[in-house]
């Protein structure tokens, strides 16, 4: 089963705070999880501000600049992950090192019916 992993930030965090625990590198993260052959892909995303929405309503096309929804989280980047069940998804999510400072949310693929 693949699972899109959501790596949410908010940007009021205090940096100068320490996290609950330190959390590994992310480089050291990613290496982890290609080498258990789990991580499909991952990136990065640029800061909300630099969003772009597009909506069509009625026929009319309506592009605007940032995200569309205001909240307190913001998805700073992404990792499609492939594995047995949610169970090993929250696994390898717990070991994200910005689940300590933020938050990783798991939404599975749908799957298509043939």
């Amino acid at each position: 089963m693949q699972y899109l992993l959501f790596i949410n930030t908010s940007p009021d965090i205090d940096k100068t705070q320490p996290a609950e625990k330190e959390p590994m590198d992310i480089e050291d993260w990613v290496a982890r999880m290609d080498a258990r052959g789990v991580r499909k892909f991952g990136d990065r995303l640029q800061a909300a501000e630099d969003a772009t929405t597009v909506r069509v309503r009625k026929g009319e096309l309506l592009v605007t600049d940032g995200p569309f929804v205001e909240g307190k989280d913001y998805i700073a980047g992404i990792d499609i992950i492939e594995c047995e069940n949610l169970d090993e998804a929250i696994e390898i999510a717990r070991l994200h090192p910005m689940a300590t400072h933020g938050n990783v949310e798991i939404r599975p693929f749908w799957v298509w019916e043939d």
